[in-house]
């Protein structure tokens, strides 16, 4: 039977004592407690949703004779959706099946082995356990836990990082980072920009990989794993499991009022790319950086692994002049 938390306890336990929403959910909840429950509008109804209909974009064909039909697919999506799938990416299914497993293995440790990485805590800045996303200013939180892990070196990676995670997420860093190299190389050049190689390695100089945990969730139409938002940095990998719950804001091309959120359902050996703020404001609005959000399940839980690209510090960033 489930503990009974007033608003105080139910933040300990879930924030402070590092137990997180997985912790929570395990309690055998039969509702979402008020803390989490969204006002109608930032709620997902699943039901009421259409499924994202775009084909993945085969990466491999980049080498071969269809290497400008592919170019001109991946720019398109950019320019409209910000959001696409690839295949043929590179990023082998053991790895996503490794991953899955680590991510498994991580949020499963007791609250204690978890909570030396909170924030305030962590002996390391570059590791932070956590849930929702800013827990300690938020009136209603997020149903979700997470890991984040940012690159500096490998050899810092192995040595800071969890050990239930650190290779295969390393190993998952480097190889979704070609990927980003890759479409970066040719969402630059469609804008006319020449960039030399030290600009280009600064615009995506700070790397990090979140890995998140969605437990299962007694009301899903009520709350969310995680809210609308856009990612602030350059480009993002996701790899999602096969239960789903990924959204994406589409808007209409003719009318910005005209607006639906469409579930990209998991695709097989596929990955999901989307634009960032970044590099939004870099083509200076070509391309386009979408709202997206997370909805929990209510009958399995969802895992995702992230990997994030963003400038460096010393990037003043504004629009190419080529833009301007």
């Amino acid at each position: 039977m489930a503990p009974n938390f007033n608003s105080s306890s139910l933040y300990d336990f879930v924030v402070r004592d590092g137990n997180g929403v997985k912790g929570l959910a395990e309690l055998g909840l039969l509702e979402v407690p008020e803390m989490y429950i969204q006002p109608p509008e930032e709620r997902i109804e699943k039901k009421d949703s259409r499924a994202w209909d775009m084909p993945p974009i085969d990466m491999s064909m980049l080498n071969g004779p269809e290497h400008e039909k592919v170019v001109n697919e991946i720019v398109r999506a950019a320019e409209t959706f910000g959001f696409f799938l690839v295949v043929n990416h590179g990023v082998p299914l053991e790895l996503w099946e490794s991953l899955k497993d680590a991510a498994n293995t991580f949020f499963s440790l007791p609250a204690e082995n978890k909570a030396v990485y909170l924030t305030g805590v962590s002996r390391s800045a570059k590791v932070k356990y956590g849930t929702s996303f800013a827990p300690e200013k938020e009136k209603i939180l997020e149903w979700r836990d997470y890991i984040s892990l940012t690159y500096s070196s490998d050899e810092d990676a192995l040595q800071s990082w969890p050990n239930q995670c650190k290779e295969v997420a390393l190993e998952y860093l480097k190889l979704s980072s070609k990927i980003v190299r890759d479409i970066m190389k040719i969402l630059v050049a469609k804008l006319g920009v020449e960039l030399d190689d030290s600009k280009f390695e600064s615009l995506i100089g700070i790397k990090k990989v979140n890995m998140v945990y969605y437990p299962v969730c007694p009301n899903p139409d009520l709350t969310v794993g995680i809210g609308r938002h856009s990612d602030i940095g350059i480009i993002t990998v996701l790899l999602q499991d096969d239960i789903g719950g990924l959204y994406v804001k589409v808007e209409s091309e003719n009318d910005a009022e005209n607006e639906e959120w469409l579930e990209i359902s998991p695709t097989p050996g596929a990955l999901v790319i989307n634009i960032g703020n970044t590099l939004e404001i870099l083509s200076n609005g070509k391309y386009k950086s979408a709202e997206h959000r997370a909805r929990p399940s209510s009958t399995k839980a969802r895992v995702s692994a992230v990997m994030f690209t963003m400038p460096t510090a010393a990037e003043s960033i504004g629009p190419f002049p080529e833009m301007v």
